[in-house]
């Protein structure tokens, strides 16, 4: 009849699964947003909360974990689930971990922030794997194939001293330890040149890796033209595994933030640049700590007079190890709703709330 009002929902009817997390959402939501306040304001300083505060921090975080528990058995949103979980680890390790002071902090950044900040950007990495390597095989394999680029990339005089003493003088020259902090002090910077390139939008990244990818590739074909492959890669690999490890994440770093600042998707691009920003961060400083070790193997074990066997196994070790830390550690905390930033993202729930608002 017209006019008459709309029916109201049937006796027993089952609540469709949208609206009934859109309003589970909007019930629960000021909690969620509370909890990540107190535990952001906890994470700068402990004592900016009262006592008070202190007590509903723990109320809170033992409510929002059975939120947690709910979400995942009755609804399974994952989008849901990754953002409560997020919540929850950042107010577990306020309560939890804040006695263990700064080697506590330390240990958290190189047990899941920073290997999770590495996985999550992995697709980024493995761009710039290419972006470095194939220009290395690509200018290595046209100057061993074809005399006249090998002619013209240097004279055959310059190509010999190279070859016959500059190579290795390089590893040999200076102390360990002045050589240690050089080749350290370089690769930071090399990998600061790439990072700075996101505001390009990876444009000069790119170029960064193009041009040591290349000079890599000349060294090898210089090298391998005069018969020293051998010790080429025996002098190369000990140390390059690793540090070439790091200058690629350093890339894909870039990448992904370069990327943000192009398309930054559903998020606004302050949002996209502030969380990427973050997380590059986290990278930068992980990457000096591998930097530093591999500055080590190359100032006191690449040109000490080690066997090359030796040589070569500490580099591969090394370099196993690393990509057993980024695939298993970095899977496992990202897995873990951890998002590889120093300081959490704002809660992002709003558009939910938009919708539950909307919902009968």
């Amino acid at each position: 009849m017209p006019g008459a009002a709309a029916p109201g929902p049937v006796p027993g009817a089952t609540v469709p699964v949208a609206v009934d997390i859109d309003r589970y959402i909007a019930s629960h939501q000021p909690t969620w947003h509370r909890l990540d306040e107190l535990t952001r304001r906890a994470t700068v300083r402990v004592r900016s909360l009262d006592a008070d505060e202190v007590d509903e921090l723990l109320r809170l975080y033992q409510r929002v974990s059975t939120h947690l528990s709910y979400v995942r058995t009755q609804y399974r949103d994952q989008a849901l689930m990754a953002e409560l979980s997020g919540v929850v680890a950042r107010a577990n390790q306020v309560i939890y971990r804040r006695r263990g002071g700064g080697l506590a902090a330390v240990g958290t950044f190189f047990g899941t922030t920073f290997p999770a900040a590495v996985y999550r950007c992995r697709r980024a990495v493995g761009v710039s794997a290419l972006v470095l390597f194939v220009p290395a095989i690509v200018v290595c394999l046209w100057l061993l194939n074809s005399p006249a680029a090998l002619e013209a990339s240097a004279s055959p005089g310059e190509r010999q001293a190279y070859v016959d003493e500059a190579f290795e003088q390089y590893y040999s020259d200076r102390s360990p330890l002045q050589f240690f902090s050089e080749v350290t002090v370089n690769n930071i910077w090399v990998s600061f040149q790439a990072f700075a390139g996101a505001a390009t939008g990876g444009v000069l990244t790119a170029v960064v890796l193009l041009s040591n990818g290349a000079g890599v590739g000349q060294a090898a074909a210089w090298m391998i033209s005069e018969g020293d492959a051998d010790r080429f890669w025996g002098f190369i690999l000990p140390h390059g595994m690793l540090e070439l490890t790091a200058i690629v994440i350093a890339g894909g770093a870039a990448f992904q933030l370069g990327w943000a600042l192009l398309a930054p998707g559903d998020r606004s691009r302050a949002d996209a640049l502030r969380h990427e920003g973050q997380r590059t961060v986290s990278v930068v400083l992980g990457l000096t700590a591998m930097f530093v070790l591999a500055g080590l193997i190359e100032g006191f074990i690449t040109g000490r007079g080690l066997p090359v066997g030796a040589r070569v196994g500490i580099g591969a070790l090394g370099w196993v190890a690393a990509l057993a830390y980024f695939g298993i550690r970095g899977r496992a905390a990202a897995l873990g709703g951890e998002t590889g930033m120093l300081r959490s993202p704002p809660p992002t729930w709003a558009d939910r709330a938009a919708v539950a608002g909307a919902a009968p």
